[in-house]
């Protein structure tokens, strides 16, 4: 894995062992701001945005925002083996951005209401197999940390039945390989 684009272009992202973490494929993420970029479904700025990478494993999605300019990261993982390798692969980059990891339990009652900004990006990763996702979209309209603006990018395997989540709408969709990619906004 590597990152694709802007000041760390080309610098390798470390990979855990073990099988419990599924890294975000190169290809995947890509897209992910190929679409960023271009779509006219929403206006996202990426070098004035403010992004919050849940369940962000080895950091893959929130190093390549810092690389391409994001104003703020903050990365939310709670796996003490791939945390060691999240943290290795921010030091590698030796990097001014700024950027924050949260170690905690996204699923813990106050950690949403403790963050004390808005976000123009939410990137949201769980494990395919993750069933309580609406509980985690309630939790960040409740907490109002999603900017008026702002977008929610879910990644999700191909068979995963798609939710329907009170408050907010799919604004595109996207499958690659085994992958889905769903983009979520503020119902208007």
């Amino acid at each position: 894995m590597r990152i694709i684009s802007g000041i760390f272009k080309g610098k390798k992202i470390e990979r855990p062992q073990d099988n419990k973490t599924r890294p975000l494929k190169d290809l995947t993420k890509e897209s992910i701001f190929n679409i960023l970029t271009h779509s006219n479904k929403f206006k996202i700025n990426l070098t004035e945005s403010k992004v919050l990478d849940l369940f962000s494993g080895v950091g893959s999605f929130g190093i390549e925002c810092l690389s391409r300019g994001a104003k703020n990261v903050i990365f939310v993982e709670n796996y003490s083996e791939v945390l060691k390798i999240l943290k290795k692969n921010l030091n590698n980059l030796k990097c001014n951005s700024v950027y924050k990891i949260i170690e905690k339990n996204i699923y813990d009652n106050f950690f949403f209401k403790n963050l004390e900004t808005d976000f123009d990006i939410i990137f949201l990763d769980p494990p395919y197999k993750e069933t309580k996702i609406e509980i985690i979209f309630k939790a960040i309209k409740e907490s109002e940390i999603l900017s008026e603006n702002g977008i929610i990018i879910m990644h999700r395997h191909k068979k995963e039945e798609e939710i329907l989540i009170p408050g907010f709408e799919i604004i595109e969709k996207k499958t690659y390989g085994i992958s889905k990619i769903l983009f979520f906004s503020f119902l208007k």
